[in-house]
């Protein structure tokens, strides 16, 4: 039984798709991504930062959404959501992955959370548009990564497509985001992913209201 750290319009999302695909028993505790609400004592026990998502096991505990990615692909090898390690597409797996937790998501922040990046709320705008370009920039790096590929890694689908659809949902043209549109190869995969049942129970809200 995992324990699920859980708030929506979160990674933790991406997570629990994960755990469906899995087929693993799982229990959602509830938080909040509102940095102004308290969290759980449990949650900050594990990370500090009050971020989700977060991930309870019967042999330990972990945070970040690319570190628990990783995880929860090897252990659960059967399931067929990641390369093993010998396998050549482990390199381009990983590599993905830390690229979107690092570029893509850092992109996103900036847009969302630009008070974190500047000294002086004056700066705020400036980081914002700053992160507009840099997230034209890392999805146009994917975009051009996948090519004529069926899914990110070739002909195979693995948990760095149900990533890529997360992080797709955090798009908002209201902020000026680029449109998925944009990028013909992402929103193909996006639109791909979205079809699976795992996807359409997690995501049922996000689905009905996409701006997509």
């Amino acid at each position: 039984m995992y324990k699920l750290f859980y708030a929506p319009k979160s990674a933790s999302m991406g997570v629990r798709v994960l755990l469906e695909e899995i087929g693993a028993p799982y229990e959602l505790l509830q938080t909040s991504i509102d940095m102004d609400k308290p969290r759980l004592s449990e949650q900050l026990a594990i990370n500090p930062n009050g971020w989700v998502p977060v991930l309870i096991w019967e042999g330990g505990a972990m945070y970040e959404c690319a570190a628990i990615t990783v995880f929860l692909g090897d252990r659960h090898a059967d399931a067929g959501l990641a390369p093993t390690v010998n396998d050549p597409a482990r390199a381009r797996y990983l590599q993905t992955l830390v690229y979107f937790s690092n570029s893509v998501q850092n992109a996103f922040q900036l847009t969302y959370y630009p008070d974190r990046f500047v000294n002086t709320p004056a700066d705020e705008r400036s980081a914002q548009q700053r992160g507009i370009r840099r997230l034209r920039e890392t999805w146009n790096v994917i975009d051009d990564q996948i090519g004529d590929n069926q899914w990110v890694l070739g002909d195979r689908f693995s948990a760095a497509d149900i990533y890529l659809f997360m992080l797709t949902t955090w798009i908002r043209q209201a902020k000026g985001h680029p449109s998925v549109s944009e990028f013909s190869n992402v929103k193909r995969i996006a639109d791909a992913v979205m079809k699976r049942p795992s996807v359409q129970l997690v995501y049922e809200p996000w689905i009905k209201n996409s701006e997509y």
